[in-house]
């Protein structure tokens, strides 16, 4: 496996941003070397990047045969948008370095949990308005995500919303432009196919956020698969012992299926658009 850390630093990132890449070597015995990635975006309620949901994700996904990305992107005081033009600032490079990075510049993935999974959810949702593309000086197309993985999702600023990653997010503009990062309201034909699990005894980001993601991709007919085990409180991670939190907390065996489900899943998502 190879290394490689790539500066995302942009309009109002803090200096520690920075995505590492996880590459699997390419190799004569390989049918393929040529393998989608998978950008993983940890949570933290847009107050730190968790390590429970970083590198250990990553080598879930390397071990799947994908390369794999960890973005520590830029949290509070950074406000909306530092932290999604950021995550372009890893599509682009992806894509620029595709072939020396034998990556497969139409299998780009973005995974997020928590206050990530509303980053990578914002990421799919906004990647084609233009002025991301100006504030990236990059044409749209080259944004584009194909396909969204999302971990119990902070999404609505609603009724249900962790008001505490608004916050983070958005600071003195929180009242101003909420409604703006509700993300249930701004599901357009440009989405990318999305995998969302959740729980249903999540205290802290409850369930109804990923339920109207879901029906809101519904509307617009865009391919998602939902699953909601019923316990485990919110950031299970990997929900078993490697993610373990010091607690002791945040083990549930069923809710570790979330892994072979989503290995199903990229799977169909690798082979067809």
């Amino acid at each position: 496996m190879t290394l490689e850390k790539i500066n995302v630093l942009t309009e109002g990132s803090q200096p520690y941003a920075n995505a590492t890449l996880y590459l699997i070597d390419a190799s004569d015995e390989f049918m393929t070397n040529v393998r989608p990635l998978i950008i993983v975006c940890p949570g933290g309620g847009y107050g730190f990047t968790s390590d429970r949901e970083a590198e250990v994700v990553a080598l879930q996904f390397n071990a799947m045969g994908y390369h794999a990305a960890v973005l520590r992107y830029s949290v509070a005081p950074a406000r909306f948008p530092t932290a999604l033009l950021e995550v372009g600032q890893v599509v682009l490079q992806a894509r620029a370095n595709s072939e020396k990075w034998h990556i497969d510049p139409d299998r780009i993935a973005v995974v997020g949990f928590s206050a990530g999974g509303h980053l990578a959810c914002s990421y799919g949702c906004l990647w084609s308005q233009k002025w991301v593309a100006e504030k990236l000086n990059a044409e749209t197309e080259q944004l584009r995500p194909n396909g969204m993985i999302l971990g119990y999702p902070v999404i609505t600023s609603g009724e249900k919303a962790h008001h505490g990653s608004f916050h983070n997010l958005l600071g003195d503009e929180y009242d101003a432009k909420k409604a703006a990062v509700s993300l249930e309201n701004c599901i357009s034909e440009d989405v990318p196919p999305a995998f969302i699990w959740h729980t249903w005894e999540d205290g802290a980001v409850p369930v109804e956020n990923s339920i109207l993601l879901a029906s809101a991709l519904a509307e617009k007919k865009i391919p998602a698969e939902l699953h909601i085990f019923q316990h485990g409180q919110h950031g299970l991670g990997l929900a078993n012992w490697v993610t373990q939190s010091r607690s002791g907390a945040c083990v549930e065996p069923p809710a570790q299926q979330w892994i072979p489900l989503v290995r199903t899943w990229l799977e169909g998502w690798r082979k067809h658009d």
